[in-house]
């Protein structure tokens, strides 16, 4: 028996589940490629960030002025900053590489810090040929005076915007530390999101203590990571008409099915693929197929979200209920306590 492991995704029709999320990864055709031999069924790129986009015309603007007070003959040797192309140029021109390479969709990944920004790089995006636009909703809430509220209202206008002003589908790659994510599902569905992402990873800071200085290595996720999307997915699924996606902490084919279980309709893969490279996504195909296979599922949709909490036979277990009962069944370990 083959297992139909298609799914539904942004209104895309997928042949399988499996998705490589924004990452180093897409910066290379070949690697994409790969990629996609070993069984991606879409790729969403890296994120195209309005702060590094700023950056670049601040230093544009220094390097120009800076050229006023040369030489005459020399600044006559020098590029202009038109003549270059700039770090937006530079992803659209990926983006474009990426849709002539492949055949698979490509999801462009934007992070802006304006209202216009997000605006006019995602118009741009989408003319370079996107098949669709991730929102990477990456802001740390570091300003005491700012409320909760106000952090959400910016997420919900930036989309209603958005949404005015291209026609791609869109999907918001979310944070988990929104106080109600349900909530803000609820809104972002109705300002016109075509899917949600749970969550956003934000690397966390560390210290070196040699050093005393901050330490910002990346950590790769590990499956205990997966736990809190799982979470959330189940509590969404079947009461919001968005596309659920996964990601942080896939790492096997068991990971994956428990996303699946709860509601997902594609797991993205970040960590896996960078630690074990493409050769994963055919790992994560097969293990997948054999459980569906033994288990006697015919396809994935059978599957997908028959132990969200509307289905579970204990859906306290992905609310308050599991708290409790997971500190009171706890054994003290006898070694550590003899």
């Amino acid at each position: 028996m083959t297992v139909d492991l298609s799914t539904r995704w942004l209104g895309f029709e997928l042949k399988n589940p499996f998705v490589p999320s924004s990452s180093p990864l897409s910066k290379d055709v070949a690697t994409a490629r790969q990629l996609e031999d070993n069984g991606a069924a879409a790729l969403i790129m890296y994120s195209l960030f309005e702060e590094e986009i700023e950056a670049e015309e601040t230093r544009a603007h220094e390097l120009a002025e800076f050229q006023d007070i040369g030489h005459g003959e020399a600044s006559s040797y020098l590029p202009t900053h038109a003549e270059l192309p700039g770090h937006r140029d530079q992803y659209l021109e990926q983006l474009r590489r990426l849709k002539d390479a492949l055949d698979i969709p490509i999801i462009a990944s934007l992070n802006g810090t304006t209202l216009g920004g997000w605006v006019r790089h995602a118009q741009a995006i989408a003319e370079a040929g996107a098949d669709a636009l991730e929102l990477n909703v990456y802001y740390v809430a570091a300003d005491i005076t700012e409320d909760g509220a106000a952090i959400e209202q910016r997420v919900v206008d930036i989309l209603a915007e958005l949404r005015r002003q291209v026609t791609l589908p869109i999907g918001v790659k979310l944070s988990p530390n929104f106080s109600s994510v349900g909530h803000l599902a609820k809104r972002l569905e109705q300002a016109g999101a075509n899917g949600l992402t749970l969550f956003n990873r934000f690397y966390q800071p560390d210290i070196d203590l040699d050093s005393l200085a901050i330490d910002q290595s990346l950590r790769l996720s590990n499956s205990g990571d997966a736990l809190l999307a799982m979470r959330w997915i189940a509590i969404l699924h079947g009461r919001v008409g968005l596309s659920l996606a996964a990601t942080g902490g896939v790492h096997t084919a068991q990971d994956a099915l428990k996303m699946f279980l709860c509601g997902a309709d594609v797991s993205c893969l970040c960590s896996a693929l960078l630690a074990s490279g493409p050769e994963r996504l055919r790992e994560l195909h097969n293990g997948v197929s054999e459980w569906l296979e033994a288990n006697d599922y015919e396809s994935l949709q059978q599957l997908r979200g028959s132990l969200s909490q509307q289905h579970c036979p204990d859906p306290v277990a992905f609310e308050r209920g599991n708290y409790m009962q997971i500190l009171s069944r706890y054994k003290l370990p006898a070694k550590a306590w003899s």
